[in-house]
């Protein structure tokens, strides 16, 4: 027998495998493929204070190995999170961590403040998201908006709080230390990368907002990168994510030095993609003589 359990920043998991916030909603559309209760955790999609209605379309184009999106962190509010998914996750035996956006550092208070009497077992705040007070800029891209709104969240709760970095930086450890720094009990990485998709027919950009977020495997090297960077740079415990369809995948990650993984593109086309990458990260241990698969975490021989 292997075991399979992983803590990530105080939140224990049954095994190392959770959702890609966005790839799963709150798993409702899934739970005829899938045993969400089976899964490490699931990961929701990001929640706003109020809802957001999103990006025009044609806002998703699928490229060689992966897709772009632009929709826009689309989503009905925490309200609706509350009354609807979080009861119905709740009630299927689910670890549940919520994905946090906001379009000002307050948003992100507001959120996390209105899910405190909610059944949530801990926090993903993304701050991959434009902050309006600040101009537009990503807040995730400056180490002083990313200390300001991580102190912020991290006052507001006791729960484990993971903070979602942006790949679309010079030098991504950085921020993750500026997250550490102001409070972040683990980090998940990485966002989507930035990629644009033309009609070279129409001579017009694919999508309506030209720009979007690239995932799926062709980021997986990235994404490898980034999570072997930062777990040379900081002590919190990592969530990787990047690219990942099945088990050698995922324990490409852990190997890195990611203490658990997110599935994400895969589950648009393979909605079994969480269990088999489950399984396949057990036939690793065994067929490897691992007990335990924490053993894993950062075992690579540079």
């Amino acid at each position: 027998m292997v075991d399979m359990s992983v803590n990530l920043g105080g939140l224990p998991m049954k095994n190392p495998v959770t959702t890609a916030s966005g790839t799963f909603a709150a798993g409702m559309e899934y739970s005829d493929f899938v045993d969400v209760a089976a899964l490490g955790a699931v990961t929701t999609k990001g929640v706003s204070l109020n809802g957001w209605e999103g990006n025009a379309s044609p806002r998703i184009a699928e490229t060689p190995s992966g897709m772009l999106n632009s929709i826009g962190l689309q989503n009905p509010g925490v309200a609706h999170l509350k009354e609807v998914e979080l009861p119905w996750l709740a009630q299927k035996g689910s670890t549940t961590i919520v994905n946090v956006s906001g379009h000002s550092f307050s948003e992100y208070v507001q959120v996390i403040e209105a899910l405190e009497d909610a059944p949530v077992d801990a926090y993903e705040v993304n701050i991959s998201c434009p902050n309006v007070d600040a101009g537009g800029m990503t807040i995730g891209t400056d180490p002083k908006s990313v200390t300001e709104v991580v102190g912020l969240c991290r006052a507001a709760t006791k729960r484990p709080l993971i903070v979602k970095l942006t790949p679309n930086v010079t030098d991504i450890t950085e921020i993750a230390r500026a997250a550490e720094a102001a409070g972040a009990d683990a980090l998940s990485l990485i966002n989507t990368l930035m990629g644009m998709a033309i009609d070279a027919e129409r001579r017009k950009p694919v999508l309506a907002r030209v720009v979007g977020g690239f995932s799926g495997p062709a980021v997986k090297p990235v994404a490898l990168r980034m999570v072997w960077e930062c777990h040379k740079a900081v002590k919190v415990p990592l969530l990787g994510m990047g690219g990942i369809s099945n088990g050698t995948d995922a324990v490409e990650f852990m190997l890195a030095g990611a203490t658990a993984v997110a599935v994400g593109t895969a589950n648009f086309f393979n909605p079994h993609a969480t269990q088999e990458t489950i399984d396949g990260i057990y036939a690793y241990c065994e067929r490897h003589g691992v007990e335990r698969v924490a053993d894993l975490i950062g075992a690579l021989e540079c």
